[in-house]
């Protein structure tokens, strides 16, 4: 049986139960803080198990894609283990219990409808006092109490050890089914879970009987696919050997299922798989959480590639292979292979440009611990390297056996449990609780009616202290009796104020009545609720107070403007740079909006331009805006813009701009184009790789934001003496005149040059009579000085001290007689076969005595020491240089140096063949330099 006809068969099997059907949730469920990725088929059924949502259906079953990384480093080395992988699921929300559930799964698993596995194939496992399923097992189904194991909390209880270790809450035992291998092993293929108990403290009796009890099974589709088709490894089943062949073709080796090799290839495939997915769902390599995830995923798999001689990146080249496994079930992945490829080659190629320094760590490793006779690799060693350089511990672990060490696993498991903590990665609580999860399962959703209206009565149904956050801090009041300072949160039975979300940020506004007066600094929402954050500034309030929510119109109509002119840059981006700069975020505020997209370069400024000028063409054409609510079918068929790895609701919010964009999108929106007022595009740039950034200004703020852009061009012009047509131009050459003033000073020949800065006129001025010529102008200025427009002046004023003060120590050396390295040499002292030169240098400073030793020490044909001191105002600054035949006989510039500086009041050292020092006495400077060279004699001679 093919997987694809496994997941169909599963799926129609328990339609015919009653169950409805629902599709996959995505992988990386963004609006879900308590993990990072799906990790089960019943993580999109949290609030229907918990009865926190209205049920439209008490049945359900699906094919959930799942990624989990506890097993990460079996995968490849088991023949069941992987990171990604599919997950087919039944569930009852309420409705039919533990018998059912046991009878079905058996039928569906030997009736020769189905599956026809014989049934002596099969056995089971429940909870040690679970006598329910065990009877059911033994006296309903048949199986002798040979094939029915009673097991501990740890294996056949959810969560695991929960009777005894907890966290308290829902919970139940479970039954594992498990499928006898030729081998004579077993393999698990089933888990079905009895969601029954509440539990409340410590044992005994802490189980307390759910009054409604719940059904949650769990089916491994690639390893029931695998027993189906008699092959020994998941890796083997239809839909994922050919990701393996294709990799063997890719890493040029040939797949033997017990090689080195063959494991590599196995978890070569499974990585390439899971990256995929989450890519696709907009999910890239990065340093925290789900992202981090991916990047560990992907640096896995290129140094399996790179131990079997692979120096280049390979891994992206598999993405074709993995869609076209999928496009059955998933056929939405064939639409984003190439950017999905880019960012894995990407990806990787800042990799292989690590690899080697990983690689020198480990040789370092193992040297030092030859010298201290060490013989266990320590943990957080091993884990040093997996999270700096992503070596995986097996590969640490191999390399170490090579050198007769041993490896550390409890230490490295502790260690990268620590590193999880830190960077965000590890497992969460599945569950949240607090008092916004308490009114949540009472009001189970606060309905917005910020469509319609910014003003509504309403009902206060909660008063909770503190701004909550991590745990959902703070405490849920039936009154509050006085105004104070202190932040609350504030729950109606309805609201017109919308709760960020999808980037667009909360409504602020005032929620009051005769007895009491809360203003609201922020909306947030906490899964179906409205949350209102703010402040009780006015008298008492009371669960159930009648009060009117007002929001704060204007506000509102900036946010409005910003969100309405998204949609638009959205179209226009498609439009100049293709379709593949899909949204990977954005923030919507008042007048001001932010936008991530896909893109593995920058932009050019024409392209900008005309980016601009599209949303502005769409702006004066007046284009009407409207929604309404769709099926999602509906929206696919209509063209509707969806963004990969957005979890949207059926039916469907369906947000229209005239005849150039349709996008599924919550938030609130103008009535017209021509409402956005204004458009400023004002900041493109990297955000990490792969994906960019573009920041627009809207309304009011765009318009300021024009004037405040030709004021600056004014600035620039006066600072530098010039007209604003030739700013650009004299930028680049006060740039230009400052490098090559320092670059003289460095050389030790000294031209003369004016300390004032005279512009010369540009042969390519600017237009000042096109904004777009002044806009491109300061961003090319902006960009030169890489400052932000705040600084530009203040760093060109630096920029023209610097120049002055350059130009003014090039006078003063060249005013001192215009010396130079020859003129120094040709006073040089001979002391035995070397070479002595202790000279004062007037005007010089650092960089010029520098320079003039290097030229010396390169023209000489003798070993050499240079002394050279130059007074500026009340100081005294000495450099010397000594040729490296003289530091290899002991001679070291920093004493030399040093001892001189002394006798003029100071100090200072460096390099034994390179110094610097400084006084604060200069009438004693011809003192020094005497005592410089009888010293640096007796040395020499």
């Amino acid at each position: 049986m093919k997987t694809d006809e496994l997941r169909e068969k599963y799926l129609a099997f328990f339609e015919s139960k009653g169950c409805v059907r629902k599709p996959s949730d995505v992988l990386v469920p963004t609006w879900d803080p308590s993990v990072l990725f799906t990790p089960a088929g019943m993580n999109q059924f949290k609030d229907h198990f918990l009865g926190k949502v209205k049920l439209d259906f008490t049945r359900a079953t699906t094919c959930q894609k799942c990624l989990r990384t506890g097993d990460i480093d079996n995968v490849g080395r088991t023949a069941f283990h992987h990171t990604f992988f599919e997950m087919l699921g039944n569930f009852s929300f309420g409705d039919y219990f533990k018998e059912d559930a046991i009878r079905w799964a058996w039928e569906f698993l030997t009736d020769k409808k189905w599956l026809g596995i014989p049934g002596e194939r099969l056995s089971v496992t429940v909870y040690k006092d679970d006598d329910e399923a065990f009877q059911f097992w033994n006296e309903k189904i048949g199986l002798p109490t040979s094939r029915i194991a009673r097991m501990e909390e740890d294996e056949n209880f959810w969560p695991a050890s929960a009777p005894s270790e907890g966290p308290d809450g829902v919970c139940g035992p479970c039954s594992e089914i498990y499928y006898h291998l030729d081998d004579g092993s077993d393999v698990e293929i089933w888990n079905l879970v009895f969601t029954q108990f509440n539990r409340v403290g410590d044992p005994p009796d802490n189980l307390k009987p759910l009054p409604s009890k719940n059904i949650d099974t769990g089916m491994g589709l690639e390893r029931t696919a695998s027993v189906l088709q008699g092959v020994p490894t998941n890796f083997h089943i239809d839909n994922l050997f050919p990701i393996v062949q294709a990799a063997s073709e890719v890493c040029g080796v040939k797949y033997e299922y017990e090689s080195d090799n063959g494991r590599r290839l196995r978890r070569i495939t499974d990585h390439a798989r899971a990256c995929a997915f989450a890519i696709h769902e907009n999910v890239y390599p990065g340093p925290k959480d789900a992202k981090y995830v991916v990047k560990r995923l992907i640096r896995r798999a290129v140094l399996d590639g790179y131990q079997m001689d692979l120096r280049e990146p390979f891994l992206y080249k598999l993405v074709d292979a993995v869609a076209d496994s999928a496009k059955v079930p998933y056929p939405e992945l064939s639409e984003t292979t190439k950017r999905v490829a880019d960012v894995i080659e990407a990806e990787e190629k800042a990799f292989f440009g690590t690899i080697d320094g990983g690689m020198k760590r480990i040789g370092q490793l193992f040297e030092q611990m030859r010298d201290e006779s060490a013989v266990m690799v320590p943990g957080e060693e091993a884990a040093e390297l997996n999270t700096t350089y992503g070596v995986p511990p097996e590969l640490l672990q191999t390399l170490s056996a090579e050198q007769n060490f041993t490896f550390d696993w409890a230490g490295y498991r502790d260690a990268m449990h620590e590193h999880s903590i830190k960077s965000g990665a590890g497992q969460k609580e599945l569950f949240q609780t607090g008092p916004l999860e308490t009114l949540k399962e009472a009001l189970r959703e606060t309905p917005f009616l910020g469509y319609e209206t910014t003003e509504a009565n309403a009902t206060v149904k909660g008063i909770i202290t503190g701004i909550g956050g991590k745990g959902d801090e703070g405490q849920l009041l039936s009154h509050l009796d006085r105004a104070s300072d202190a932040e609350l949160r504030l729950v109606l039975d309805h609201s017109p104020f919308y709760g960020e979300s999808g980037g667009q940020v909360g409504d602020v506004g005032v929620i009051k009545c005769e007895k009491f007066e809360f203003q609201v600094i922020d909306t947030q929402r906490h899964a179906g609720l409205i949350v209102h954050h703010g402040k009780l500034t006015r008298g008492e309030i009371h669960e159930g107070d009648e009060c009117v929510a007002s929001v704060d119109t204007t506000q509102r109509d900036a946010l409005c403007r910003a969100h309405s002119a998204t949609h638009i840059l959205h179209y226009a981006l498609h439009k100049n740079v293709g379709d593949h700069a899909q949204q990977q975020g954005s923030k919507v505020e008042a007048d001001r909006l932010r936008f991530d997209f896909t893109n593995q370069h920058a932009i050019d400024d024409d392209v900008l331009v005309q980016i601009e000028k599209d949303v502005w063409t769409q702006i004066d054409a007046a284009q009407p805006i409207d929604w309404k609510t769709v099926p999602l079918a509906d929206a696919r068929t209509a063209g509707a813009m969806m963004l990969f790895g957005e979890k949207y609701p059926d039916p469907v919010r369906m947000v229209s701009m005239g005849d150039f964009s349709k996008e599924l999108c919550g938030g609130t929106h103008l009535t017209n184009t021509k409402q956005v007022q204004a458009f400023e595009l004002v900041v493109e740039e990297s955000v990490s790789a792969g994906t960019r950034r573009i920041e627009a200004l809207t309304g009011d703020r765009a318009e300021a934001h024009r004037v405040q852009t030709r004021e600056l061009l004014e600035k620039v012009a006066q600072t530098l003496g010039c007209q604003s047509q030739h700013a650009v131009a004299a930028t680049k050459q006060l740039f230009a005149e400052v490098r090559q003033l320092k670059k003289e000073l460095s050389a030790g020949k000294p031209v003369e040059h004016s300390e004032t800065f005279v512009v010369k006129e540009s042969e390519s001025p600017i237009d000042t009579s096109d904004y777009n010529s002044i806009r491109s102008a300061v961003r090319d200025i902006t960009r030169r000085l890489n400052v932000s427009t705040d600084d530009v002046v203040a760093r060109l004023e630096a920029l023209l001290a610097d120049r002055s003060s350059l130009a003014k120590q090039l006078r003063e050396v060249t005013a001192g007689g215009k010396l130079s390295a020859d003129d120094l040499i040709s006073g040089a002292e001979t002391v035995g076969d070397s070479m002595l030169i202790v000279a004062e240098t007037p005007g010089a400073n650092p960089n010029v005595m520098r320079g003039w030793i290097d030229q010396i020490r390169k023209k000489s044909e003798k070993p050499t020491a240079v002394l050279l001191a130059s007074v500026q105002g009340d100081k005294v600054l000495l450099v010397g240089g000594i040729s490296r035949e003289l530091v290899d006989r002991g001679v070291k510039a920093g004493d030399w140096v040093g001892a001189a500086a002394s006798v003029v009041g100071g100090g200072g050292g460096g390099r034994p063949d390179m110094a610097q020092a400084g006084g604060k006495d200069p009438e004693k400077l011809p003192e020094a330099l005497e005592q410089a060279k009888v010293t640096m004699r007796k040395s020499l001679s």
